[in-house]
């Protein structure tokens, strides 16, 4: 997929094999040329460079001061990094990129510290050159804390500084702070908007910055954290409060996704509501550890998004050079132009069949024309259209069968040894009574018999209870038939998916019946299932009959994780 998930390949491949390399060749053939010939870049965003396409994967955090994304951090990787500070007041007041550290040829050591801003811009193997373009006063307030951590070889996470109410504050940041935001918005690969629990307010600037992310809406997460303050009767009206706060600030048809919960290591101040913070905590784990996996995708779709706008910014800028008096009258054309370019947006969105949507903002636009030179534009190039067209409906298609060659890897290779993002709070041993899923669902019992009490089968403690059904069922040679089983099975009222699926790991001698160890297991499953809990694709050892086991599965011990879990 990407270099840091399988390793580099030859970059002149022009085969789709390698998925970053072809990204890249793709974008300097195909869309740069049309980019640079109408000034995209003065208008949207900075050309790409190789380091684009080759990033980990990043996080964004954004939120106001003290809401705890400094701490958050922290806590992914369970040490501090260089450069840290966290407190009650606004501690925070640089962008920090938080990422692996460089390996020193010399001596084989990883490098730790921080970069400066100056230099890390001129550093081509990180994806941030074009920031150079934020001048001095944003450069000096921003850095690179390299570490040697097992967490950042597969991510990169950017904190941010906290956002402050007032206008005042705003022009005290010396750079243009919503823009910088778009900047990472538009190059990470999740955005989480963190807020306290009893700092649930949306200040000037903080609706600002949300404007500057918003439409990047794929890519939001948001994170209620310091929950454990507040009781459960509390919560529910924060929680309600906040979703009312975002409504008003993202106007999407859909909800945006909220995580509960407390991401630091100190002890909860109110305990109540542990297993949902738990339960939140470990859907917000597996989003993060998705992010590997699915970050060839997303480059894509950027780049995709990307050329649909160069090709509209194109019939623009042609439009405004063709619609020009070639001697006299030029300002006022210009000024007349830009005045009706919501009326010129709607005449090429009929001449070209492009939906309105995909056209700029037009006030951002008008606002940028106003400074541009209007001699400088060109009239279009259809052959730089049709490239762009060709790579579109041509290349991307075939892109896209290697990308889902390489995630059908990537997930048997997750499937196998477990999710890429691995090593701090990520460190999810399977050998552990606090690691995620441990004792819980088909899980339960999965260390029975490995101490000096409790029995060696889970099903056991109800044995007795489904062996009285068991033998009012009429057993033929100590086995019910498989309509027998289904008469007693439907009552528990689960669709037949389900219950073909708990037929499947409790007909463990596939044989078409089931003893009475077999059917006390299907009980079992069925109760697991009505609970709410998901079923495994294979049945774990410490599920299995004990007459059917072999002596490898008496020795197995505790079971690791349970892969392919569903919940039909």
């Amino acid at each position: 997929m990407m270099k840091w998930l399988k390793g580099d390949k030859n970059e002149d491949t022009d085969d789709f094999a390698n998925v970053s390399a072809s990204l890249k060749r793709l974008y300097k053939q195909r869309l740069r040329p049309l980019e640079e010939s109408y000034k995209f870049s003065d208008f949207h965003s900075p050309p790409m460079d190789d380091a684009d396409f080759d990033s980990k994967p990043m996080i964004l955090l954004i939120g106001q001061y003290s809401t705890g994304k400094t701490s958050f951090i922290r806590y992914l990787l369970e040490r501090d990094f260089p450069g840290m500070r966290i407190g009650p007041e606004p501690t925070t007041d640089c962008f920090i990129a938080v990422m692996a550290g460089d390996k020193d040829p010399a001596t084989g050591v990883i490098n730790e510290g921080v970069i400066p801003g100056n230099a890390l811009v001129v550093d081509k193997t990180k994806p941030f050159k074009t920031l150079s373009s934020f001048g001095n006063n944003f450069l000096s307030r921003f850095q690179c804390s390299s570490m040697n951590h097992q967490v950042l070889q597969s991510i990169s996470i950017i904190d941010t500084p906290g956002i402050l109410s007032g206008a005042k504050q705003r022009v005290n940041r010396g750079y243009q702070f919503s823009k910088v935001l778009t900047w990472f918005a538009e190059r990470v690969d999740r955005i989480v908007l963190l807020f306290d629990a009893h700092k649930l307010d949306i200040s000037d600037e903080f609706h600002e910055a949300l404007d500057a992310v918003k439409s990047y809406e794929s890519k939001i997460r948001v994170v209620l954290n310091k929950c454990d303050q507040v009781n459960t009767q509390q919560l529910m009206r924060v929680y309600g409060a906040l979703m009312w706060s975002l409504g008003k600030v993202i106007t999407t048809p859909e909800v945006v996704r909220v995580y509960l919960g407390s991401f630091w290591d100190q002890p909860l101040r109110f305990d109540e509501n542990r297993v949902l913070f738990e339960d939140e905590r470990n859907d917000l784990f597996s989003d993060i550890q998705s992010l590997p996996r699915n970050a060839a995708l997303r480059k894509l779709n950027d780049l995709i998004k990307r050329a649909r706008l160069a090709k509209v910014h194109a019939y623009i800028i042609s439009h405004l050079h063709d619609s020009m008096p070639s001697v006299f009258g030029k300002d006022k054309a210009k000024n007349n132009m830009i005045k009706d370019l919501d009326k010129i947006f709607a005449d090429l969105s009929n001449k070209h069949k492009i939906s309105l949507g995909d056209f700029p903002k037009v006030k951002d636009m008008q606002e940028k024309l106003k400074m541009a030179d209007f001699s400088k534009f060109r009239s279009l190039s259809s052959s730089m259209i049709q490239k762009v067209d060709d790579m579109i409906s041509n290349d991307i298609a075939e892109l896209m069968v290697a990308i889902q060659r390489d995630e059908a890897k990537a997930t048997d290779l997750i499937n196998r040894e477990g999710p890429a993002v691995k090593g701090g709070v990520f460190n999810d041993g399977g050998v552990n009574p606090f690691s995620n899923k441990w004792g819980e669902g088909v899980m339960e019992g999965m260390d029975y018999g490995t101490g000096t009490e409790g029995t060696s089968w889970i099903v056991d403690e109800k044995k007795s209870e489904y062996d009285e059904i068991f033998y009012k069922l009429h057993p033929v040679n100590g086995k019910i038939n498989g309509s027998e089983a289904k008469r007693e099975m439907i009552k528990s009222k689960l669709p037949n998916t389900a219950l073909a699926k708990v037929w499947r790991l409790a007909d463990n001698d596939q044989d078409g019946a089931l003893t009475d160890e077999e059917f006390a297991l299907a009980m079992h499953l069925i109760n697991l299932r009505a609970e709410g809990h998901g079923l495994p694709d294979k049945l774990p050892k410490h599920l299995i009959p004990p007459t059917q086991r072999d002596d490898e599965d008496e020795e197995g011990g505790v079971d690791g994780a349970v892969t392919g879990e569903s919940a039909d």
